[in-house]
């Protein structure tokens, strides 16, 4: 079974998708490349690791049916995040949010370095955990943007490319969820 059996499954006349044998060693060879980038940001987009491996799966799907259409010589990176950024925003319109809690997933943090005492390990933890959940609280929108711009450290312009907004969009969507995050996080900031 290759590669593209793997993405399309079951046969969908409505999305069938036929590579040559090179776009689609191409293709795999680009998002195996780019995997850990894309699941970074699918996991500050979604919160959650089981979101992230769905929507990155989501996305590769929707990329190699649009891989006809991507333009050698460009960033693949970049029209990758496009495409998870739309398939994002395009689920939670499609779906309201649930939350599920799942004991796998009660520590999302980044390991710490061992060096670091119990107190400032809990502190970092519960920093990691505030600022991701005020992230979470941001329109989808104003995440992205976050998430791109902040986190990632994509220009306006490349983020703004991604989102397919104007670069104004960007700076305001950036300037109002800088605005709400500092709010939100300025008892824990004055606590440190």
């Amino acid at each position: 079974m290759g590669f593209q059996d793997e993405l399309t499954g079951a046969p969908d006349d409505s999305k069938s998708v036929t590579l040559a044998p090179e776009q689609e060693d191409l293709f795999e060879l680009l998002v195996t490349e780019h995997w850990r980038f894309m699941y970074r940001i699918a996991l500050r987009l979604t919160g959650s690791r089981a979101e992230a491996d769905d929507l990155v799966q989501e996305a590769v799907v929707e990329a190699f049916h649009a891989f006809p259409r991507f333009q050698p010589g460009t960033r693949f990176d970049r029209w990758m995040a496009r495409i998870m950024t739309h398939t994002f925003i395009d689920g939670t319109r499609r779906r309201r949010r649930r939350t599920v809690l799942s004991l796998d997933e009660a520590d999302a943090s980044e390991p710490a370095d061992p060096t670091p005492g119990p107190e400032e390990t809990a502190d970092q933890h519960e920093l990691h955990d505030r600022v991701q959940s005020a992230l979470m609280e941001l329109p989808k929108e104003f995440r992205t943007a976050v998430v791109l711009v902040d986190l990632e450290g994509h220009s306006y312009e490349d983020a703004g490319r991604i989102m397919g907004t104007p670069i104004g969009t960007v700076r305001s969507r950036l300037h109002r969820a800088r605005l709400v995050l500092r709010r939100a996080l300025e008892p824990v900031l004055r606590a440190s």
